[in-house]
């Protein structure tokens, strides 16, 4: 195995295999490639890769699915291919633990710079929570057993979402953009920053009694967003 690791590319269309292969290999990637859902599984069971590349739209086993039975089993990195348009897909593969998205028609070149950027971030060390729990008002963060809860009942938060809300708890008032949060949060130096727009409306649909006004989830115009505590000092 290559020092950057082992990639499996699951998508239907042989043409985009192929070049995403080459392109892959050139950066200095293993490369193993599989046509559907069901050979995709089969493959991450037998070569343990260290990136998945995930076609939604494939007949029979879709990438959504997919997605779902290796969360059930595995960390591994996902970065999800959707078509132009394809926002309901994005948002249900972030959902289930997705950590990337590339949307089609893409540049090989830059899919193979997001392969090795989301690779980079999986692989830095998680820092040690400074508390063990953040409260604000009637929501809580147990941060070592990563868990959120909100007037006592459990939030059903995926990782990217904690690691948000815990991050604008830990900066209450104060304004970020959203390639502030891409690099700050999750460690991205390179990514879609409608992926934070995507994880901020799902993380107010969780915590926030009106979403469509959010309280404590504040938009900034022209710049990002702010976390304003309800329980003030």
């Amino acid at each position: 195995m290559t020092e950057q690791g082992r990639v499996l590319v699951v998508d239907d269309d042989e043409t985009v295999r192929d070049v995403v292969r080459r392109y892959l290999e050139v950066a200095g990637f293993d490369v193993d490639v599989a046509g559907d859902g069901t050979e995709g599984l089969r493959l991450f069971s037998e070569t343990g890769p260290d990136l998945v590349v995930l076609d939604v739209m494939m007949p029979g086993l879709n990438g959504l699915e997919v997605c779902r039975r290796l969360r059930q089993v595995s960390q591994v990195p996902v970065v999800m291919l959707t078509a132009l348009g394809e926002e309901e897909n994005r948002i249900a593969g972030l959902q289930l633990g997705a950590d990337d998205y590339v949307t089609k028609p893409f540049s090989p070149k830059e899919l193979a710079l997001r392969v090795a950027s989301v690779l980079r971030r999986a692989r830095m060390p998680r820092p040690e929570p400074a508390a063990r729990t953040v409260i604000d008002g009637d929501l809580s963060l147990q941060m070592t057993a990563r868990q959120a809860t909100l007037g006592g009942v459990e939030l059903p938060l995926t990782s990217r979402e904690f690691d948000l809300l815990a991050f604008f708890l830990a900066h209450p008032g104060v304004a970020f953009s959203r390639a502030d949060l891409l690099e700050k949060v999750w460690g991205w130096d390179f990514g879609d920053q409608s992926t934070v727009t995507v994880h901020v409306r799902r993380l107010r649909e969780k915590i926030e009694r009106n979403p469509a006004k959010p309280v404590r989830v504040a938009t900034v115009w022209g710049v990002g967003y702010r976390y304003d505590p309800v329980a003030r000092p």
